[in-house]
């Protein structure tokens, strides 16, 4: 059996390609991995969200927005323009959950956000108590 669940944020917003009876909404996530090093790491998986479920992608997803995944992976291997060899995670969206808050977009300009947890950074200045 062939399933993944990923849970990360949109790299960039959603694109849409329509092929007459079809259509495909293409998105890429990144999903934090846990390590014992300063530098966060993360691994891009490329999605591929078919007809009406890829359409309400389209429609609710935008760059940053948190969102699960659940559908089968493939890997493929390609060289770059310098001949280094590449890997590409690609995945086929069977089910997509949307996981940031309805109303929720991005930060306002003054605020910012851990790009490893995801939550807002506050001062002790800000505390009400």
């Amino acid at each position: 059996m062939n399933k993944l669940t990923i849970i990360g944020n949109l790299t960039r917003d959603p694109e849409i390609r329509d092929f007459g009876d079809s259509r495909v909404c293409n998105f890429t996530v990144a999903v934090n991995r846990r390590t014992r090093s300063d530098h966060p790491e993360a691994d891009y998986f490329r999605v591929s969200v078919w007809n009406a479920l890829g359409d309400n992608c389209m429609k609710y997803l935008g760059k940053g927005k948190k969102v699960c995944v659940i559908g089968p992976v493939k890997a493929s291997v390609y060289s770059d323009p310098n001949g280094k060899a590449r890997a590409n995670l690609e995945m086929r969206g069977d089910e997509v959950e949307f996981l940031t808050p309805r109303g929720q977009g991005e930060p306002a300009p003054d605020e910012q956000v851990d790009a490893q947890s995801g939550m807002t950074r506050v001062d002790d200045e800000d505390c009400p108590y």
